[in-house]
């Protein structure tokens, strides 16, 4: 859903910031695949929006503002990464507790093929994937955030979707995550 902190300028900037931190969380995790790493890159991110908060135009998007300060600290973070060693995986992690009853583990078994099927896209089709259908970015708005053409993140999408419902069984005939995206919203 789209947060109206993300358009309108009546926010301060660190109200727009503190509104927007679950979102920016949630990519910073579709991009890393640890919370633990994620919470780190969100706070980098955030430390550098608000070092860099008089470069933000008003009237422009908050949102994509932001999705692109934190891509491009990950994008340095993995060139670190290959001089550096090893790091946690998220799937060692036996401390995540678990709701009991039936529905709530065949929801988490469903939930977690989702997730590993996610996990398992390309990171160019799983990063489109996120902003897109989760965070309801436009395609224009994905495309600025990734500096790459619309018709690249229509076509990431597309073999996204595809290689999801291959790897999770959703038939094809499934109602899509939302309506229009092509809009400029």
């Amino acid at each position: 859903m789209q947060n109206n902190a993300m358009t309108h300028d009546n926010l301060s900037f660190e109200n727009r910031l503190i509104a927007f931190l679950p979102n920016l969380r949630r990519f910073a995790i579709s991009l890393c695949r640890s919370r633990e790493i994620a919470d780190d890159l969100v706070q980098t991110a955030c430390e550098r929006a608000l070092r860099s908060s008089d470069h933000f135009e008003p009237g422009t998007r908050f949102d994509a503002w932001m999705f692109r300060i934190l891509r491009n600290l990950w994008i340095d973070e993995i060139r670190r990464r290959k001089t550096a060693g090893p790091s946690e995986d998220i799937s060692d992690r036996t401390d995540i507790s678990v709701p009991s009853g039936e529905a709530a583990s065949h929801a988490r078994m469903e939930l977690d093929g989702v997730a590993q099927a996610i996990d398992r896209l390309p990171d160019e089709q799983r990063e489109v994937l996120v902003l897109v259908c989760v965070d309801e970015l436009s395609y224009r708005q994905a495309a600025e955030v990734l500096s790459i053409p619309i018709g690249t993140v229509m076509s990431r999408l597309a073999r996204a979707r595809k290689n999801l419902s291959d790897m999770t069984g959703i038939s094809k005939g499934a109602e899509r995550s939302s309506g229009m995206k092509g809009s400029n919203s």
